[in-house]
């Protein structure tokens, strides 16, 4: 069951779009829903990017609560950082873009 992100900042709901606004990051997300939770390396090879661009939009998904990471030892002592994404759902209403605003903690330019 999937539960909603509760309240919503609009600084929060702005991070998690731009973060969104990528396809990169949108390939990264279906990846991770479609697949399971994975490591760097492997994520890399089946998105076809390098493991640093990767890292990057890893990052910023992360930053936003979109992915989570694990770091694990694999059998041969090999550190492998896991992504995976958690259940989220945010449901965008005019009620929440209109309460998201309230709290947005900068003004937007001219």
């Amino acid at each position: 069951m999937k539960s909603k992100t509760p309240n919503l900042t609009g600084d929060q709901l702005l991070a998690m779009l731009a973060a969104l606004s990528n396809p990169h990051r949108l390939r990264i997300v279906a990846a991770l829903t479609s697949g399971g939770r994975n490591y760097v390396s492997q994520l890399a090879r089946e998105l076809g990017i390098s493991r640093p661009l990767l890292h990057l939009h890893l990052q910023k998904l992360e930053d936003t609560g979109l992915v989570t990471s694990k770091l694990e030892l694999s059998a041969d002592g090999k550190a492998l950082n896991f992504f995976e994404v958690p259940d989220f759902s945010v449901e965008i209403t005019p009620a929440l873009i209109a309460e998201a605003a309230q709290s947005l903690s900068t003004n937007p330019e001219p």
